[in-house]
């Protein structure tokens, strides 16, 4: 597993994306799922940046480990901010017209369109999200 760990803010995007990219390249994964997982990473990593530590900066680390046998990419993304579980978020009503729909919650709804799986814990006072991507 390779990990990254930087200031949880919008401007370590770019260089959590050039690290995951890296490793995918390397794996010969198919663009398509890289271009999944990158959104993965915008919508999973902003999140964190605006809302994971309210009262100041923090941290955020990003994983990636790769099951050969399966051809599954694991990404971790890990923080010790505010607890937030995504997975108890319900999809929004996207058949509804804009101005009936609620705020918020199409980020994670476009991570869940995007990856095969997604598991939360907290452990040790961290936020712990994994998702799963078969390429």
């Amino acid at each position: 597993m390779k990990t990254m760990t930087l200031p949880a803010v919008l401007e370590s995007i770019p260089p959590i994306t050039d690290f995951v990219d890296a490793e995918l390249e390397r794996l010969d994964c198919p663009m398509k799922a890289q271009m999944q997982l990158d959104i993965v990473i915008d919508e999973l990593f902003s999140n964190i940046a605006r809302y994971a530590y309210p009262d100041g900066p923090g941290e955020a680390t990003v994983s990636i480990d790769f099951a050969p046998e399966t051809r599954t990419v694991s990404l971790v993304f890990a923080d010790s901010g505010i607890p937030y579980n995504p997975l108890e978020k319900k999809d929004p009503d996207v058949t509804l017209p804009l101005e009936q729909r609620s705020i918020g919650g199409l980020g994670i709804f476009l991570v869940r369109k995007n990856v095969d799986d997604m598991r939360y814990t907290r452990q040790n006072g961290q936020n712990i999200l994994t998702v799963l991507k078969r390429i």
